[in-house]
């Protein structure tokens, strides 16, 4: 498959969002869901979240058009 995973530290680059706002949209089904890696670790797969920011600027240019 060759998925890449990013943590959370990259998540909250990439987004600019916090840790609560991240989980706040993933229990709102807003932000894709992470995925468990280990017991005591978890991470996003870098082309859902890729996709999650394309839609947001889909939104922001759908609106000023």
């Amino acid at each position: 498959m060759g998925a890449s995973i990013l943590r959370l530290p990259a998540i909250r680059k990439i987004t600019g969002l916090s840790r609560s706002a991240i989980y706040d949209l993933i229990s709102q089904g807003k932000f894709p869901k992470q995925i468990k890696l280990t017991s005591r670790s978890s991470g996003w797969i870098e082309s859902e979240v890729n996709q999650w920011l394309d839609d947001r600027i889909a939104e922001r240019d759908a609106k000023v058009a």
